[in-house]
């Protein structure tokens, strides 16, 4: 009976192989244990993984949590269309969790925000504003923050050079030595709460 379905499958090889039952295929294949053709169907043979039409593949850190999983992002006319756990990662060594699986519809969501908007005090409506006048609005009200808030010396005398007027919170898809820096440069301007979401 295997020979009559192996010369059968070379004269016919697509009509057979969609009409032979999924059992049979596996008892007269080499496939036993079905873990390739056996346990295919005409149609899974046809498919194609998404990311075999990427132009490039661009190392990533995934944006969840503290840990730090590395990510494959795939890119095609640089618009992601796939992200998957990257086999290098000494952390995670390719495996995502079901929230880092998830990263694809972080960056395809339409409902994600682009553009920088500010509502100005008392405004009910938020307006659009480009990237550079966000970063020195906030830089002009943490300058102004600080000489409002500055304590150079506390009720006994005691010296404190410090501003409780203003915080930090880090995140963990920044690296060490990024977030180093911020915790210096924050330092430096005299906040005391200073935290991190990986607490390094």
């Amino acid at each position: 009976m295997r020979c009559a379905w192996g010369l059968l499958s070379v004269l016919f090889p697509a009509i057979v192989f969609a009409r032979i039952p999924p059992l049979l295929r596996q008892l007269t294949s080499s496939d036993r244990l079905a873990l390739g053709p056996a346990a295919q169907s005409a149609r899974s043979q046809e498919l194609k993984p998404r990311t075999a039409t990427a132009d490039r593949v661009v190392k990533s850190v995934c944006p969840y949590c503290a840990v730090g999983c590395g990510q494959n992002v795939y890119v095609t006319d640089e618009r992601v269309v796939h992200i998957e756990g990257d086999p290098d990662s000494p952390i995670s060594r390719g495996r995502l969790c079901p929230r880092g699986s998830s990263s694809l519809s972080l960056v395809t969501s339409p409902t994600r925000q682009t553009k920088a908007l500010y509502r100005a005090p008392h405004a009910t409506d938020w307006e659009t504003i480009d990237l550079e006048r966000a970063m020195d609005m906030i830089a002009d009200r943490v300058i102004a923050t600080r000489a409002r808030t500055w304590q150079e010396r506390g009720e006994d005398g005691g010296l404190l050079r410090r501003t409780l007027g203003f915080a930090h919170l880090g995140g963990a898809t920044l690296d060490n030595e990024e977030n180093y820096l911020i915790k210096k440069c924050f330092s430096a301007l005299g906040a005391v709460a200073i935290e991190n979401q990986a607490r390094i």
